[in-house]
């Protein structure tokens, strides 16, 4: 399975491939813009021409050698791609954190490449800086580049004790291997440190243009990621796309989280241990915990508008089960937060919910 190509941005894709041609395309770079325009896609893109075996005579990728087979799959041993992830052990080997990375990525090829942002509990920790540097210093394994792409940078987080990491990092920034490219996104360049922001050159990606947007929303594989459970026409998403296509498939996983959240709430209400079984089980590993925790988030939501309305009603006792219910569905995002399955978390969050609402 190839993920989806890339749509628009022809000027900007333009000056990259001239750049390349050139051989004068930054080793460091940042390319910002609004949540949601392909920036990650756009790196993949770039990363892939950087690979490619026989570029065109303007430096694209081939899109037929074995590079550029092995890029469109996210395979290729050479294109290093991170992103916000829960947070491991502080002291994780860089080992252990490829392999979640693996994982991390093949989600996200299941779905050609079409993925809501991380959630607000993930970030770029010092564990995965020291693994960026340390594959940096290593060879490329199949041509004469690698290159990583590290997805909205501005979520790297400072952790005591991390200054040495840290300032490996920038070495790399200021002076990558003469083999080695680096590509930064991020929606808010404002937030990232002064010192990586004066070690890469800034490149802005813009909205993308209605008609880029519709042929978008036209492909069959973002047809069918976008359609289930959703009654927009392509009209109507062209218009809250506003220009970042991307965005609607926040907006997906996001009517995915009420779903469970309201069927989660239906399960404790109910009693019915059985049911409330198949709830927790339905929940997944502890691969499946940013999903679970944006359920969490909108069970929170559900359970403060019942609360709301038992105060308004003066049905006291409602409301009291409902605040005790949230209080338990606060300790569970905390335990979501560690190694904790889903599961198991839910089968425990479940019984606390039926004994405090019913």
């Amino acid at each position: 399975m190839s993920i989806v190509p890339l749509y628009g941005h022809e000027a900007l894709r333009a000056r990259l491939s001239s750049a390349i041609t050139r051989g004068t395309l930054p080793a460091s770079l940042l390319l910002h813009g609004t949540r949601g325009v392909g920036k990650q896609r756009l790196a993949l893109w770039v990363a892939q021409a950087l690979v490619c075996a026989s570029p065109a005579a303007d430096a694209t990728a081939c899109g037929k050698c074995q590079a550029c087979r092995y890029a469109s799959v996210l395979g290729h041993p050479d294109v290093h791609w991170f992103f916000p992830r829960p947070r491991l052990d502080t002291d994780a080997t860089p080992a252990e954190v490829v392999s979640d990375y693996a994982d991390a990525i093949a989600e996200r090829l299941k779905t050609s490449g079409l993925y809501a942002g991380s959630s607000g509990s993930d970030g770029i920790y010092v564990a995965t800086v020291r693994a960026i540097v340390q594959a940096a210093s290593v060879s490329p394994a199949m041509g004469r580049r690698k290159v990583f792409i590290i997805g909205d940078a501005e979520r790297m987080v400072p952790q005591e004790g991390s200054d040495m990491a840290a300032n490996a990092l920038l070495k790399l920034l200021e002076e990558p291997p003469s083999n080695t490219f680096i590509i930064l996104t991020s929606s808010e360049p404002g937030a990232l440190l002064p010192t990586i922001r004066s070690r890469v050159v800034l490149v802005r990606v813009p909205p993308l243009p209605t008609h880029d947007v519709e042929a978008f929303l036209t492909d069959p594989l973002v047809v069918d990621a976008l359609k289930r459970g959703s009654k927009l026409s392509t009209a109507d998403r062209v218009a809250a796309a506003n220009g970042a296509p991307g965005t609607l498939l926040e907006s997906r996983q996001r009517e995915v989280a009420i779903t469970g959240a309201e069927r989660l709430l239906e399960s404790a209400l109910s009693g019915d241990r059985s049911k409330t079984i198949r709830a927790a089980m339905s929940q997944g590993s502890t691969k499946a915990r940013g999903a679970f925790s944006d359920t969490l988030d909108e069970l929170t939501t559900l359970l403060a508008a019942r609360a709301r309305s038992a105060v308004a009603r003066g049905d006291d006792r409602t409301a009291m089960g409902a605040s005790r219910a949230i209080a338990s569905v606060e300790q569970a995002k905390t335990l979501a937060s560690g190694n904790v399955s889903p599961a198991l978390i839910t089968a425990s969050l479940l019984r606390e919910l039926t004994a405090a609402l019913t």
